[in-house]
């Protein structure tokens, strides 16, 4: 797997210098850090990742790192916490075949047509037994991409950018926030935790701040299920 990611990446790096495309927004993930050693992670945190997802994207981060160190070259690593939420007409969402994340996941349970949902998981070193997550709504994300992109009209070489809120919620108040959305319960077990999940991964966001100018505005837990909530609707109707 991942000597098929570097050279997948590696030949797209191959052609895009060969016909002098010499910028790049790449979207990276907060999964190269792997288990946090401090409370919020910033770019300069170890990166020691648990699992593929991780290790493949910091193989890829390496090569564009290597490729601006080699050529005219200028690559903006966005590195993501966990995205979430749907732009906020409702007419785009997340849905993946087969769904993994959390809230679109608590959605479908709590439409009753859907097995109920798992946590997998409650014995973690947390507050309440479960992971905690930084949760970026996708509009933001999307601003960062614009500000990632206007910085390389005026930047060079290689540069890396946590997108996150700063805040951490575990998944049983992810799951309080969707109950609280949709006004009932949500089905639910308790499942056995995960390999390569990671405890906690909150960001630390500020070099995007003061280096992009980039500052997420959707930061209420309530708010980022509430427009997963609308097309969500939307979508079942279809």
């Amino acid at each position: 797997m991942l000597s098929e990611q570097r050279g997948g990446t590696a030949n797209l790096l191959e052609v895009a210098l060969e016909n002098h495309w010499t910028k790049c927004v790449f979207s990276s993930t907060a999964a190269i850090y792997g288990n946090p050693v401090s409370e919020r992670i910033a770019e300069d945190h170890p990166k020691n990742p648990i699992n593929v997802y991780g290790q493949t994207k910091l193989v890829m981060e390496q090569l564009l790192e290597s490729s601006c160190q080699a050529k005219d070259f200028g690559a903006v690593c966005l590195r993501y916490f966990n995205a979430a939420g749907a732009v906020s007409d409702a007419s785009i969402g997340e849905a993946h075949d087969p769904e993994t994340h959390l809230i679109p996941n608590a959605l479908k349970a709590a439409s009753g047509t859907e097995q109920p949902l798992t946590i997998f998981g409650d014995g973690y070193p947390t507050p309440d037994g479960t992971c905690i997550r930084d949760y970026i709504h996708v509009e933001d994300l999307a601003d960062a991409h614009l500000k990632a992109m206007d910085h390389l009209q005026t930047h060079t070489g290689f540069a890396a950018f946590n997108l996150g809120n700063g805040q951490g919620f575990s998944v049983r108040k992810v799951f309080a926030a969707c109950e609280g959305i949709v006004g009932r319960e949500i089905p639910h077990t308790i499942g056995a935790s995960r390999e390569g999940d990671m405890v906690t991964l909150v960001a630390d966001a500020s070099r995007a701040k003061e280096q992009l100018g980039w500052v997420p505005s959707q930061v209420v837990i309530k708010d980022v299920v509430a427009s997963a909530r609308a097309w969500h609707e939307l979508y079942k109707q279809e």
